[in-house]
């Protein structure tokens, strides 16, 4: 039931939001001149990585310590329209092709980098694999939204997150991926975020 709903809704998904692609893509170009696209090589199910696509939402830099650092509010690496698109999840459009191919589900942990880290209260980096919870959380397909994504604030520990994250694994079920994807397009209606933590 999971595999046909992730299926059918990216499929719609795809076919309906098409004319918007290219007016993301216009604006994109038309803000900055760079790319369209962000690829990142993210962890999934059993720790296989994989390729998925963001519509680029901030500023290109080449410097590694910015790619790997998680955006904040008001962070000044987003662009103008990169803070639209962040607002209403558009920039994660792209990642409905992931879950048509069955890299990603639509409910499920978020997809993390291969190389992201934690810093703990001593300012020591800490791998993603050496925090409780992880190896738990790659059992199921990373997903576009889940509990953390949507009840978790922006800004709480990788720790905390991971709480939720193994909280969805243990309860997982059809009507839960339903409401988590319910409440998940009325936040998106709301281009509400970036602010869920203070509104939600």
């Amino acid at each position: 039931m999971k595999r046909l709903l992730d299926v059918t809704l990216s499929g719609i998904g795809l076919t309906l939001s098409s004319p918007l692609w290219l007016m993301f893509a216009a604006a994109i170009k038309l803000d900055d001149r760079g790319p369209v696209f962000h690829r990142q090589t993210r962890i999934g199910r059993g720790g296989q990585p994989f390729v998925v696509l963001k519509f680029r939402s901030m500023r290109v830099t080449g410097a590694s310590a910015d790619r790997l650092t998680q955006a904040r509010e008001s962070d000044p690496r987003i662009t103008r329209v990169g803070r639209v698109l962040r607002a209403t999840a558009a920039d994660e459009l792209p990642q409905l092709v992931s879950i048509f191919v069955g890299d990603m589900s639509f409910v499920g942990p978020r997809a993390l980098m291969p190389e992201e880290i934690e810093t703990s209260s001593n300012g020591r980096a800490i791998p993603m694999n050496e925090i409780p919870g992880y190896d738990m959380r790659i059992t199921v397909a990373p997903g576009l939204t889940g509990l953390a994504q949507v009840y978790a604030a922006r800004d709480i520990p990788r720790r905390s997150k991971f709480r939720y994250d193994k909280l969805y694994v243990s309860r997982q079920g059809f009507w839960l991926d339903v409401r988590l994807i319910a409440v998940s397009f009325w936040i998106s209606a709301r281009g509400a975020w970036e602010t869920r933590d203070r509104k939600f």
